[in-house]
């Protein structure tokens, strides 16, 4: 199934006296980009996420977002920076003697200084925590996949219906070509038989012109070769693997075939419905690159 490189998931959960938030979202790239950021002191995670999402998202910018609140005190210690206190207390009481303003010194004005706090925590069992950050990952994650897919779901189908709409266009030229040669002989024989003013013309000559003419504005192998290249994407867009770089490249050779097209018609509705052609190509080329 296709799947769009724009997306989000999250989850929210506590296990193991730990309050776990994490978020992911995606936008297009062309490769896969990851960056992740954690609460302070656990960017341990950080590779480990890292390899845990490169193995399920194959193309995209993704940005991971992880809150970790640890809800188990009776570990923690909290130990006072006696010399930096004494600092700041030595320094504003220094402040209002000499400034002669009111020594309203505190226990809440100096505790506004966090640094002179230092926190201790027993060392992390990391494995243990990953385990537990995983769980939130993986439930954000499938929303976040489910977003892809829905995403995807809906590219392939605007897609496919832009693919028959150029299909139709190819059918109407493939009709309309023959017909066109057929005008070129007709007219020649006006215009011979006007300079001439004779209908004792050389009809093999004209014939052999026309057929020139019809070897220059044959488009019957570029239009072979565009409806090969839709059954190829109609394939990749019924594949369950990323296709994004794939269908790029087969966008590129529809162009191309069409570039080919509109450089041999000589006329005026043919080379309007190549442009069709065209505008058409270039949404689907925008729409691909939206696709992991």
């Amino acid at each position: 199934m296709v799947m769009s490189m724009t997306g989000f998931g999250r989850a929210e959960m506590s296990l193991n006296t730990r309050d776990i938030i994490v978020e992911i979202k995606s936008v297009n790239h062309r490769f896969f980009e990851f960056s992740c950021r954690t609460t302070r002191g656990y960017s341990f995670l950080e590779d480990k996420l890292k390899k845990y999402i490169g193995a399920q998202v194959a193309r995209g910018k993704v940005d991971m977002f992880v809150s970790i609140t640890e809800n188990d005190d009776s570990a923690v210690e909290v130990e006072l920076n006696r010399p930096l206190a004494s600092g700041y207390v030595n320094a504003m009481r220094t402040l209002a003697e000499e400034y002669r303003i009111n020594d309203d010194v505190s226990v809440s004005t100096v505790s506004r200084f966090s640094d002179i706090f230092q926190i201790h925590r027993p060392p992390q069992d990391e494995e243990a925590v990953f385990a537990d950050v995983k769980v939130a990952v993986d439930e954000a994650l499938a929303h976040f996949i489910a977003m892809r897919r829905s995403e995807g779901e809906k590219l392939r189908e605007d897609i496919l219906r832009r693919a028959e709409t150029i299909i139709g266009i190819v059918g109407e030229i493939e009709e309309r070509s023959p017909v066109t040669v057929k005008e070129y002989r007709d007219r020649l024989f006006s215009k011979l038989s006007e300079v001439l003013q004779s209908t004792n013309i050389d009809e093999q000559r004209i014939l052999t012109e026309a057929a020139i003419f019809a070897d220059k504005v044959a488009v019957d192998e570029e239009t072979v070769r565009l409806r090969s290249h839709f059954d190829q994407m109609k394939q990749f867009l019924d594949s369950d693997v990323p296709v994004g770089r794939k269908l790029d490249f087969i966008v590129q050779e529809m162009n191309r075939e069409a570039n080919t097209i509109g450089s041999k018609v000589t006329d005026s509705a043919l080379a309007h419905k190549v442009v069709d052609i065209k505008g058409e190509i270039e949404k689907i080329r925008e729409q691909v690159q939206n696709i992991e």
